[in-house]
């Protein structure tokens, strides 16, 4: 699978998440994505951090929820406990401390949470299904620099995790089983160590395959380029921000989104006329990328449609505290975002590096 199929595929849904605070609806979002990814993730390292993605977005609803609980609980009819008030001084007048804290409150921070916390696992699920290497080797010439350094950025997390995981066999098959305080400083170390190295080496074969390289060009040339693409990504983002959010002006999606896309287009052609690179075995797009972008945009369609026809459902209210009802279009768009389980080919099984192998039992030995 392309790697950008996959991250255009979490960004619809992350889109579709964005645009409801209906919990069952994220929940079923939730569940879809993650059954997509046990599926079709791989071995990889980058795949073996999605739980860590879970977990954080575990941390974001309980943050959220205790954010409404010790500042401003009480804002809702329906009182569940009171808690002893902390007076503060006349300057931070308006802000409340503990007190009483009721249901609506509970709830309104329980939705946003779960909103984020559907954004945070569909962002997740990108990292642990794309591959960041061949992302990478896909990226325009004139992206060249900066995905260099968002994908080098993006693989940290998922390296250090894998080294966690090294560090911890090594010590298990060394008879060492300490834990807590004491067995930290013999962790973090040979991971930092083992950072380090992974970060030299890949320093070293990027230098050797001509990283960092790039033709010349005149002066006002760079600066007309450089122009034309920032302008365009802002207008992008303006528009993207407008589209998302309902209280912005109607006037500002369409013209921000197509003049953006436009100029950054033109930014991009010019600036990639400096930079040559070459691709061995370039990745096509078949009908199981064209299928997963597909369910994609068709999950941020549904709930565009739901928002128009019944908006009330995606945003269920917190006075009357009934349960919130499940819109149809919903329903059917969070069918769709399931099927790239189903429709795309199964990952292939990567055999280790023999250069991981010799350093696996370095360690071992060690």
């Amino acid at each position: 699978m392309h790697p950008g199929a996959w991250w255009l595929w979490a960004i619809g849904l992350a889109t579709a998440a964005s645009r409801t605070t209906n919990p069952v609806l994220l929940l079923i979002l939730i569940a879809g994505v993650c059954t997509v990814v046990v599926c079709r993730r791989g071995d990889a390292p980058w795949a073996r951090a999605f739980r860590l993605y879970l977990w954080l977005a575990a941390l974001i609803v309980a943050f959220r929820v205790g954010f409404r609980v010790v500042f401003g609980g009480g804002e809702g009819s329906t009182v569940l406990v009171r808690l002893p008030e902390i007076p503060l001084p006349d300057w931070a007048a308006g802000v409340q401390l503990f007190g009483a804290v009721s249901a609506e409150a509970v709830l309104g921070g329980l939705y946003d949470g779960l909103r984020l916390a559907a954004m945070v696992v569909c962002i997740g699920a990108a990292n642990a299904l794309a591959n960041p290497k061949r992302l990478l080797k896909a990226m325009p010439g004139a992206l060249y620099e900066t995905g260099t350094v968002v994908v080098v950025a993006m693989s940290v997390f998922p390296q250090l995790a894998e080294s966690v995981l090294r560090v911890r066999a090594a010590r298990r098959l060394r008879g060492e089983i300490g834990r807590g305080p004491r067995a930290l400083k013999s962790i973090v170390i040979p991971v930092l160590e083992d950072a380090l190295e992974r970060s030299l080496l890949l320093a070293a074969a990027m230098d050797s395959r001509g990283y960092g390289r790039s033709g010349r060009v005149a002066p006002g040339v760079r600066l007309l380029t450089g122009t034309l693409t920032i302008t365009g990504l802002l207008g992008l983002c303006v528009g993207i921000y407008a589209t998302l959010d309902g209280s912005a002006p109607r006037h500002l999606q369409v013209p921000l989104l197509v003049g953006g896309a436009l100029v950054a287009g033109i930014g991009f052609v010019l600036t990639g006329r400096r930079v040559h690179t070459t691709r061995y075995r370039p990745d096509r797009w078949q009908a199981a990328e064209l299928i997963t972008v597909g369910c994609g945009v068709g999950v941020a369609a549904g709930f565009w449609l739901t928002a128009r026809v019944d908006p009330a459902s995606l945003n269920p209210s917190l006075s009357d505290l009934t349960w919130p009802q499940l819109p149809l279009p919903g329903v059917l768009a969070l069918v769709v975002c399931v099927l790239p389980a189903l429709l795309t080919p199964p990952p292939a099984v990567e055999t280790p590096d023999r250069h991981e192998v010799v350093a696996q039992r370095h360690e071992v030995s060690a």
